[in-house]
């Protein structure tokens, strides 16, 4: 009982895992234990975060060039890390793309990008390695929703947090379908979190105030905020878990 939560001789997929969230779930996973695998379309970007990880951790971590977008592409990702390790026991998607425009003026070209990478790139990745997953008869998927999939919010995000409540729906589906396969899928909800693409607004502190008064907590979240419950869903910890979505939120979804 006192391994519960250890991910030792697990292999590990996370796409985007070279860049905010995604790089410090994988830094999170390695720590506990896991070899693993960072995708994304930027090589270079990866490689270099994948060295960094592994000073950190002393664990391996191993970087392929991937697109979500492409379905050819993400299945010679999983053919590359079961030809490599065997199999794929824990899958996070945590690639994500928003594009904040006005309702009334929303290109759709933009739209259909934030499908493909949030919608698309997810359902994607869990098809090919629920395969895999399947065939050995279990397997941890942890897909990104956030806040936005559940609650509405202003500020040009109509398509953002129409992908996320699909894939909330995704998630929980594909849970009923797979829970005869002893595949859980689950995911993450997070509210705002502070990451390159959103430090503007913690450079602002009057920004930063009113997004931090939002939070019953009283802060933006980090993203170190995330790996706990990370964790507990790739884990023995969570083996009866499956369709549910963990708000890691400050509070902001209670009330």
């Amino acid at each position: 009982m006192k391994d519960i939560f250890r991910l030792d001789g697990k292999i590990a997929i996370v796409t985007g895992g070279a860049g905010g969230i995604g790089e410090t779930l994988a830094l999170g996973l390695s720590q506990f234990g896991a070899t693993v695998v960072i995708a994304s379309r930027n090589l270079e970007a990866l490689e270099a975060k994948a060295a960094e990880i592994q000073e950190k951790t002393g664990n391996e971590i191993a970087a392929i060039q991937m697109d979500v977008t492409d379905e050819a592409s993400v299945s010679a990702l999983v053919d590359e890390v079961v030809s490599r390790y065997g199999t794929i026991d824990i899958a996070v998607n945590a690639m994500g793309l928003n594009l904040k425009r006005d309702a009334f003026e929303f290109p759709m070209e933009d739209w259909d990008t934030i499908f493909n990478v949030n919608v698309k790139g997810t359902m994607v990745v869990c098809k090919h390695v629920g395969r895999v997953m399947k065939e050995k008869g279990h397997g941890k998927i942890i897909n990104l929703s956030s806040v936005r999939g559940i609650r509405g919010y202003t500020g040009g995000n109509a398509a953002y947090a129409a992908t996320k409540g699909a894939v909330e729906l995704t998630t929980k589906t594909l849970a009923l379908e797979w829970a005869p396969h002893n595949i859980n899928v689950n995911a993450l909800g997070p509210a705002l979190v502070i990451t390159p693409g959103t430090i503007h607004i913690k450079n602002d502190p009057e920004l930063a105030k009113k997004y931090a008064a939002a939070i019953p907590l009283g802060r933006i979240s980090v993203t170190e905020d995330l790996i706990g419950a990370c964790i507990y869903l790739a884990s023995p910890a969570s083996d009866f878990v499956t369709g549910q979505t963990i708000y890691v939120d400050g509070g902001l979804t209670a009330g």
